[in-house]
C-alpha cells in the first residue's frame, strides 16, 4: 500500500477530518492505512498568505513534505485549501507527488455536471476564486460585504468560536448566490469539519 503523508495543522479540523475519513474508508475495505502526519503552524502559514509571500510559503510547506518523505511517504496531501494558493511555487520543490485537492475537486464537479459554484472559506480563498485552478468551472464571487462576513465566520469556525446566527447568515448568503448569481453549489473551501452541522449541510449539498 502507498504511504500517504499529510501536512496537518493548517486547520486541525481538516486534518482530523481527513484522518477519520481515510481510516473509515480503509476499514470498510478491510485494509489498514499507511499514514504519516507532520504538524505545521497555521498562524505562520496564514501570515505568509496575508503578506503574499508565496515562495516563502512554498518553501515552508516543502520542508514538511520532505520530512514526510523521509518518514516513508510516497505521496503527500495538504487538507487545508488556502495553502494551495502557492501550488505552482510548491510543486517544483517536491521529490514526491502532491495530491492537489483543487484538481480532484474540479474533476468531481465536472463529473457531476456542475458548472457554476461559489466558495465559503477564508477571504483569501473566496477573493482568489481558487487562483484559477478550478478549470472548467465558473466561480461566482459574493458581494464584498458578503465576502467579509464569510471570512469572519470562517475564522470563528477555525477558532471554535462560532457566533450565534452564523449558520442562518451563511444560509441566507447561499440562497442569494443561488437566486441572484445562478450558483448550483456552494463549496466549503476550507476546514472540512465545521460547526454547527447545519452550515456544512448548506454548503456542501447541491442546491
Amino acid at each position: 500500500m502507498t504511504c500517504i503523508g499529510i501536512v496537518g495543522g493548517l486547520g486541525v479540523g481538516a486534518t482530523v477530518h481527513y484522518y477519520e475519513k481515510i481510516t473509515a474508508a480503509c476499514k470498510a475495505r478491510g485494509i489498514v492505512p499507511d499514514l504519516v502526519i507532520a504538524h505545521a503552524d497555521v498562524d505562520h502559514g496564514q501570515s505568509l498568505v496575508r503578506e503574499n509571500k508565496l515562495e516563502a510559503l512554498a518553501t515552508y510547506l516543502a520542508g514538511f513534505i520532505e520530512r514526510l518523505a523521509r518518514a516513508g511517504a510516497q505521496a503527500a496531501a495538504i487538507p487545508a485549501v488556502t495553502p494551495h494558493i502557492c501550488i505552482r511555487e510548491l510543486e517544483p520543490l517536491l521529490k514526491i507527488p502532491l495530491i492537489n485537492i483543487v484538481e480532484v475537486l474540479a474533476a468531481e464537479l465536472r463529473t457531476r455536471g456542475i458548472r457554476r459554484v461559489a466558495l465559503f472559506g477564508s477571504v483569501f480563498t473566496v477573493q482568489g476564486s481558487l487562483w484559477g485552478q478550478l478549470g472548467g468551472v465558473e466561480i461566482a464571487k459574493p458581494q464584498p460585504d458578503e465576502i467579509a462576513f464569510i471570512g469572519q465566520a470562517y475564522q470563528r469556525i477555525l477558532d471554535d468560536k462560532t457566533a450565534p446566527g452564523d449558520a442562518d447568515a451563511l444560509r441566507r448568503i447561499a440562497a442569494k448566490l443561488q437566486q441572484r448569481d445562478g450558483v448550483e453549489t456552494v463549496l466549503l473551501a476550507g476546514r472540512s469539519t465545521v460547526t454547527p452541522d447545519s452550515v456544512s449541510t448548506v454548503a456542501t449539498e447541491r442546491m
